[in-house]
């Protein structure tokens, strides 16, 4: 997804009791983006990785450039440690696509 909020591509498992994962992600672009600036802005460093938990879904952001991100939102019984292991193994492939 770009940090415009437009998706290059997208997947969703059916049954995600009516969660528009489209809308999840373009209000995610927005709030990633204040946060980049916000921990640039406090001298930290680049966000890489941002984690999001509510009690419906834990969404793992990983920053892939200055214009794209790879978002993965599973269950919170979910191995989400896999889903992250898994986000930056195709990290590298998913940039040389861009």
């Amino acid at each position: 997804m770009g940090f415009d909020g437009i998706a290059v591509e997208h997947y969703a498992r059916d049954g995600q009791d009516g969660i528009d994962i489209q809308t999840v992600g373009m209000e995610l672009a927005h709030t990633v983006t204040q946060m980049r600036k916000a921990v640039e802005g406090l001298d930290l460093g680049r966000a890489t990785e941002i984690t999001v938990r509510t009690d419906k879904l834990v969404i793992l952001i990983y920053v892939l450039n200055e214009e794209y991100f790879v978002a993965c939102a599973v269950r919170p019984d979910s191995s989400f440690g896999r889903a992250r292991y898994v986000m930056r193994l195709a990290a590298p492939q998913i940039r040389a696509e861009l």
